[in-house]
């Protein structure tokens, strides 16, 4: 099993911001506690990858978690859609039972 995906659209975008803001095209899928679910996802660039990172790569793009929140989100892939509610990373999360509205939290 692929422990995480960054799909071509999820790619082009996190190249495209890292561009922007002159960063290394890194981006870090963290899981924190919280939300209307239980648990919410947090994405932001990263300066580098760390020793314990599993890590995607596709296109030059990086997609890093960490080993504690991989646990909650292996198997998954990151996309970026945009649609009439806006813009956004989304993650295909096979190990939610449950998901909230926002799409942003997840239950397992």
């Amino acid at each position: 099993m692929i422990d995480i995906d960054l799909t071509p659209s999820a790619a082009e975008r996190v190249a495209a911001i890292a561009e922007r803001q002159g960063k290394p095209a890194i981006l870090r899928l963290a899981v924190d506690g919280g939300g209307c679910a239980g648990f919410q996802y947090r994405f932001e660039l990263a300066d580098s990858v760390e020793d314990d990172d599993v890590l995607a790569e596709r296109d030059g793009v990086k997609l890093v978690v960490d080993t504690i929140s991989l646990d909650l989100v292996r198997g998954c892939s990151v996309d970026f859609v945009e649609n009439l509610g806006g813009a956004a990373f989304q993650v295909n999360n096979p190990n939610a039972q449950s998901g909230c509205g926002c799409g942003t939290s997840f239950s397992v």
